[in-house]
């Protein structure tokens, strides 16, 4: 008994002796002021302070590092989403709606399990110029900003320059709350239903120091509630059986040179139903630009283009963007964007919802902000 727990005692010094841990707090806040034209169906601009995003989502949040010898670690994100002007909760109210996930790493990659970022996410990250701006690519399909799911299984593994990812979630909205404006909900996990409100997503991915190209597949199953939209005007339809189908497909490059980054992107969105009816399919193409013109002054912007064959609707979209760092973590900036419908198609300029404009009308928005990190 002495001997063993003398063991006992030094194994578990040996283990305080190699673990080291660690846990941090995190965040970022984003606000500040928007205008938009022809906000609503009789043409009316607006002057708010949008809820949603500005040139990056706020948020907060705990990142918790353990080593656990042997290259492995363990690792865990707990991140909440908030609305700056009432400081309520994103992500239909979660408490930590934008990811809530623990995780082994290794040299071969991170297992982890819980509720965080589909593989399209990753795949966008480095040739999407805009991101989550309020003016970006997700103005046009929301989704983008919101490629997350719940009750996940995700791998991601980088060897050099190559890295490989997929997620497959077993719910996607087991909360009932709604992971993107539109697409109702899909709690998933039913019994005798394996493939309802399931989601999975898989990416390729190589980049070297000047060059990057990626290609994602995300692939949401349909359930009870679920519905579909695609943002231009028409209204959402039922996406209710298992064997509907909401998929996105990415391909994307960008190149550095300098202190100037291009980019050049593509989504494929296609909306496959059971019911009587045409599949729905979107494409959109974007190219972007950056340019650090000195260490505190960035200036970049992208361009859009949607088109929707099936449902007759057509937009352009150009944002221009200027960043000015006060010091690391505190930056102010002005952008702006202009959106131009087909006659038939109703998207908006700002990603903050809420700006419906008529179909066929054009839209300007310029908002002003000032963004703090932590």
């Amino acid at each position: 008994m002495i001997s063993a727990g003398f063991g006992l005692g030094f194994s578990l010094a040996a283990a305080t002796a190699y673990a080291q841990s660690s846990v941090s707090l995190y965040g970022i806040v984003d606000t500040g002021v928007e205008y938009v034209t022809h906000a609503n169906a009789n043409g009316n601009s607006v002057l708010r302070m949008p809820g949603i995003t500005g040139e990056l989502p706020s948020r907060w949040g705990f990142r918790g590092n353990e080593d656990l010898g042997g290259g492995l670690s363990a690792q865990f994100v707990l991140e909440s989403g908030i609305n700056m002007p009432n400081g309520s909760l994103g992500q239909g109210g979660r408490l930590f709606g934008r990811q809530a996930w623990v995780g082994i790493n290794s040299p071969y990659g991170l297992l982890s399990f819980g509720r965080q970022y589909t593989m399209l996410l990753w795949a966008m990250a480095d040739s999407d110029i805009l991101g989550p701006d309020i003016y970006g690519m997700a103005a046009l399909d929301p989704y983008l900003a919101s490629d997350r799911s719940d009750n996940t299984v995700s791998y991601r593994g980088k060897f050099h320059g190559l890295t490989l990812g997929a997620t497959y979630s077993f719910g996607r909205d087991s909360t009932g709350t709604g992971n993107t404006p539109g697409q109702g909900t899909c709690a998933g996990s039913v019994p005798g239903q394996p493939t309802q409100c399931r989601q999975w997503s898989g990416m390729v991915k190589y980049d070297t120091s000047w060059f990057g190209v990626a290609g994602a597949y995300d692939e949401q199953r349909g359930g009870t509630n679920a519905s579909a939209i695609f943002y231009d005007g028409n209204a959402a339809f039922p996406l209710t059986s298992s064997a509907d189908k909401d998929t996105h497909t990415w391909l994307g490059t960008y190149a550095v040179l300098g202190s100037v980054k291009v980019s050049a992107g593509f989504v494929g969105r296609s909306v496959t139903t059971v019911a009587a009816g045409p599949d729905v399919r979107s494409n959109i193409y974007s190219v972007g630009a950056s340019w650090q013109a000195t260490p505190a002054f960035m200036l970049d912007g992208e361009a859009f283009r949607i088109i929707n064959h099936v449902q007759d609707a057509r937009a352009t979209m150009v944002t221009l963007r200027g960043t000015y760092h006060l010091s690391k973590r505190t930056a102010v900036y002005l952008q702006s964007a202009y959106l131009s419908n087909s006659a038939h198609a109703a998207y908006a300029v700002s990603g903050a919802g809420g700006t419906t404009p008529p179909r066929g009308e054009g839209q300007l928005g310029v908002m002003a902000g000032l963004q703090q990190l932590f």
